[in-house]
């Protein structure tokens, strides 16, 4: 196996290897890299704030509307004007899957795994119009799905060293429930954007690519990052046009989901209530699949990333679980290591309905404090660490 180094900040290094691919992980440094923390410091709260904020005018963003396509169009014009350039499509055909035989778990039993604990709340999306009082949303979110094409968008930081080698970076940018979907998934589409705009500025350099895609039809079934994993596969670490030096579809060295990432205020309580305030001991849930081909490389990924919030991140800490479900990482899971981040544990906590906005009409920028906020933006903090360590970022004077 070939072996790449990255930028070592300590001689001790932890390699991912799997057929087709390699990946390396190191030890991040203590103190601090400058580099690093100078990247992390271009992230700005009110920045992330208005880039959600700048999503919800679409609504709800739900799969096959025009508000849909026309939030697809708006992310693709940030991208551009941070730099991020040439914007790229993914085009595919979406139809409603044909119902299948039911999966059924136990009465403790959270999807992914793990074992539901404590008071739950329901956890069914909102599909009720006249659940939405603001007449405005109401009307905006009222043109139904319309089966057929679809389009998702992406750019790419290309590496100067190795640009055949790369690193996703991704968000859905689609919700549903009749609201803003700022939450799920503003923020975490926020996140990408905001990353792709601190590191296409041209004196940022990376050894390796990071590719930042928004992805679509996450809410159907995960069906944008299916048809990515369809239609981009097989083309990976190909030279085209040859001796070009291009690589349309670098390959793949590692899979990074964000999906709902503000609110952690805690179990219900007996009367199914949340709290209204965020919780002191919020964090950010990094997680892997542990049965997944890829489960052990992913779980060194989840590590590093959890480290690199203890050296980089400004006000929550970050927790690993071994229970990846229902995301965009789901499909890259058995090829590269694969990881998501989000607010809370999908199965166990957002799946007992640790969050009262998950699909609903209150899912709206109104709804969120600058605690939430800075939680997602504590998560943008972790990721960029964490790729500029694994990219070899340095920045050019």
């Amino acid at each position: 196996m070939r072996l790449s180094p990255i930028r070592v900040l300590t001689p001790v290094l932890v390699f991912l290897s799997a057929p087709t691919l390699y990946a390396q992980q190191l030890i991040l440094s203590d103190p601090p890299d400058p580099v690093v923390t100078s990247l992390v410091d271009r992230l700005d709260l009110e920045r992330y704030k208005a880039t959600i904020k700048g999503l919800t005018q679409f609504g709800d963003r739900r799969q096959g509307t025009a508000r849909n396509r026309a939030a697809v169009d708006w992310i693709e014009a940030q991208l551009k004007s941070y730099g991020c350039t040439p914007t790229e499509r993914l085009t595919y055909q979406w139809q409603p899957p044909a119902l299948g035989d039911r999966v059924t778990i136990g009465p403790n039993q959270a999807v992914g795994g793990g074992t539901l604990r404590g008071y739950r709340r329901g956890t069914l999306p909102n599909l009720d119009s006249l659940k939405q009082p603001d007449p405005r949303l109401r009307a905006l979110n009222s043109p139904p799905t319309v089966n057929g094409e679809r389009q998702e968008v992406y750019c790419t930081k290309v590496g100067t060293e190795h640009p055949d080698e790369m690193y996703i970076v991704g968000g859905h940018m689609d919700g549903i429930g009749w609201g803003e979907a700022a939450n799920d998934d503003g923020s975490g589409t926020a996140l990408v954007m905001e990353l792709a705009r601190v590191f296409s500025d041209p004196a940022v350099r990376t050894s390796r690519s990071i590719r930042f895609i928004l992805w679509n039809n996450e809410e159907s079934g995960l069906d944008g990052a299916v048809a990515y994993v369809a239609q981009r596969r097989e083309l990976q670490g190909k030279e085209s046009p040859a001796g070009s030096g291009k690589y349309p579809e670098p390959k793949w060295l590692g899979m990074i989901q964000h999906d709902m990432m503000m609110f952690d205020h805690g179990m219900p309580r007996a009367d199914s209530s949340v709290s209204k305030e965020q919780r002191p001991e919020a964090d950010v849930n990094i997680e892997f699949q542990s049965k997944s081909k890829m489960g052990a490389e992913s779980q060194k990924l989840a590590w590093l990333f959890q480290r690199a919030n203890e050296r980089y991140a400004r006000d929550y800490p970050a927790s690993v679980g071994s229970h990846m479900t229902n995301t965009d990482s789901d499909p890259f899971k058995d090829l590269v290591p694969a990881i998501s981040l989000r607010e809370n544990e999908r199965g166990t906590q957002i799946g007992a309905g640790w969050d009262p906005q998950w699909h609903q009409p209150t899912d709206l920028y109104s709804t969120y404090t600058d605690a939430d906020f800075r939680l997602g933006l504590n998560a943008a903090q972790t990721t960029l660490a964490a790729i500029a360590e694994l990219t070899g970022a340095t920045l050019m004077k």
